[in-house]
């Protein structure tokens, strides 16, 4: 005779069944903190603690002055990203943390910082007094949100009608505008880039690209040709000897700079070009400044460490479960990538000279704080989706979700 019920599967009685109690079931139920991915926070943190290190050593005669602002920012920055890390997802579905809000309030700074005073001849920082807020560092967040949330409106949709391109392609050129009158170029050319990776990882066909590139191609020749001092970097750059003692001075320094490290460097603290000889040590020539003292074996730990943030930035994204969260996480990786190699191509003499920071390592509030801001985004998403446990898995690739 066959069984109906097996005995594992009979039903016990009401009054035997284990309940859990109410306070119980409302405690597990509770919000409990993300699990970071924990490759990502240690590269970070160790990022952080060597780019204090650099700074204290860099910056010469003001070494403790600049040290302990920079230690401020650090702090901040951290406390900033470990929030993010764990409510990130939740408040991006705010109103006011709306893409598009974000993108308004950033042009609203943008605008204002046009009107600051200026520093350096440029108008690039909106100055609090004890803070020096710099709108293009917070733009290259929001114009990385704002695209990934409007490419995910159109999935599957972009590679057929080009005239959805039209929209991003205007918040793109305004915010990048506004970013270019505060005689910034650098910042521009970087998230045009970017701008240009995640369009063609969402599905974007390379001739439509191809497009925007041809139109804004006589901006850039005129902004870079036909503007006094950009034309001048530009030729002290195909040759920094001939001008050494002019427009090429900077490029030359960070040559010797690099150049006398050697293999193994003059040891910590020990750099001899970040006495005056070398310009802004401290910031945008402090990759020099690590060459000179950690030497050619050293400095390829940096390097090593960027190429794996780079690696398992896009391993991430490729997991990530809805586009939104795998294009942030892309792009904000590109961004930071980018801007690296981008820094140290300058100091070593592959790009022209530019008011580009190195992230984690370059002194200044705005730069490193925003860093650690994105670093907060990456690890909220890579954690929400729980990506570190499924990087093995077999998924599709960008441009197959999108055909």
């Amino acid at each position: 005779m066959v069984k109906l019920f097996r005995k594992s599967s009979r039903l016990r009685p009401v009054a035997l069944r284990k309940t859990v109690p109410e306070h119980r079931r409302e405690k597990s139920t509770g919000w409990k903190p993300l699990r970071l991915d924990k490759r990502l926070v240690v590269i970070t943190l160790a990022f952080v603690m060597t780019g204090l290190i650099f700074t204290y050593s860099s910056s010469a005669f003001d070494s403790s002055a600049f040290f302990k602002r920079q230690l401020i920012f650090d702090a901040l920055g951290l406390g900033i990203a470990l929030f993010l890390s764990q409510t990130y997802d939740r408040l991006q579905r705010m109103k006011l943390f709306r893409p598009m809000n974000l993108m308004i309030l950033t042009w609203v700074l943008l605008v204002i910082v046009l009107f600051a005073r200026t520093q350096a001849n440029v108008h690039r920082w909106i100055d609090f007094g004890f803070f020096k807020l710099q709108p293009s560092e917070i733009a290259k967040v929001t114009l990385v949100i704002y695209i990934a949330d409007y490419l995910e409106s159109v999935t599957g949709k972009l590679a057929k009608n080009w005239k959805l391109l039209l929209k991003p392609i205007g918040v793109a050129g305004i915010t990048l505008g506004l970013i270019l009158a505060e005689r910034d170029f650098g910042t521009p050319f970087l998230m045009a880039m970017v701008f240009g990776c995640m369009m063609l990882v969402a599905g974007m066909r390379l001739k439509h690209l191809l497009v925007p590139v041809i139109i804004i191609l006589p901006l850039a020749v005129q902004q870079l040709f036909f503007v006094t001092y950009r034309r001048e970097r530009i030729f002290s750059f195909l040759n920094p000897f001939a001008t050494e003692s002019s427009t090429g001075y900077q490029l030359v320094q960070s040559l010797v700079a690099v150049g006398s490290g050697g293999w193994f460097g003059k040891g910590l603290g020990n750099s001899e070009l970040k006495l005056e000889y070398l310009p802004a040590a401290h910031t945008d020539f402090i990759f020099s400044v690590m060459c000179e003292e950690f030497g050619l074996f050293r400095i390829a730990l940096i390097l090593l460490g960027f190429c794996w943030l780079l690696v398992r930035g896009i391993s991430l994204a490729r997991v990530a479960k809805t586009h939104f969260r795998s294009l942030v996480i892309f792009g904000l990786t590109i961004t930071i990538c980018l801007q690296a190699f981008f820094n140290m191509a300058m100091a070593i003499g592959l790009m022209p000279t530019k008011g580009i920071a190195l992230p984690f390592f370059s002194y200044g509030g705005s730069s490193v704080i925003m860093t650690l801001v994105m670093m907060g985004i990456i690890l909220n998403l890579a954690a929400v989706d729980n990506t570190q446990n499924n990087l093995r898995e077999d998924v599709t690739s960008y441009k197959n979700r999108n055909k």
